[in-house]
């Protein structure tokens, strides 16, 4: 499968170990959350770098204290209409997570600037469909309801661009 990241494929360089497959001296390699948490002594010694695959049932605020040593967070699309990991991925940006955030599984190019708008910052996505498709859907949307966080990709905010020339709106007090 192609890894997408600023819009283009790439080489996914990252291996993905099975719960029983050994570490070695693997310098890039990801495990899953159960593995994450019974071996975190042996692998948070690991010379290179570490990333996780989470389930999309993984409540991502057990991860938090292995957050800041993570190069990489998997989150898994197992059907197109499944959003699960699209609030998962919005806590792990409000949690503080930085790095490498990877949508995988049934991704279609109409979610890619949902998920651009999220955090994700690479997608491994199907040979279905072509570079250019995946490149014009990441142009597709020049407007965002978030308002800017996440977004990475340089669209405006929809409330901003219905109210230009208007001063911020001012809380009232309320009455007590």
């Amino acid at each position: 499968m192609p890894l997408l990241k600023n819009n283009a494929f790439v080489e996914d360089d990252w291996i993905h170990l099975a719960d029983n497959q050994p570490v070695g001296s693997l310098t890039k390699v990801t495990v899953t959350a159960e593995r994450l948490v019974r071996d975190w002594d042996e692998l948070v010694r690991l010379p290179g770098l570490l990333g996780i695959r989470l389930s999309n049932t993984t409540r991502e605020f057990d991860l938090n204290p292995y957050l800041p040593q993570l190069a990489l967070v998997v989150l898994p699309f197992p059907a197109f209409n499944d959003g699960r990991s699209y609030s998962i991925a919005r806590q792990l940006r409000l949690d503080g997570y930085q790095s490498e955030l990877r949508a995988a599984g049934n991704i279609l190019p109409d979610q890619l600037q949902f998920m651009l708008q999220v955090g994700f910052d690479t997608f491994d996505v199907s040979d279905r469909f072509p570079l250019d498709v995946w490149q014009k859907a990441s142009r597709q949307m020049s407007l965002a309801y978030q308002r800017g966080l996440f977004r990475k990709t340089g669209e405006r905010e929809v409330w901003s661009e219905r109210h230009q020339g208007f001063a911020p709106w001012e809380e009232q007090p309320h009455a007590g």
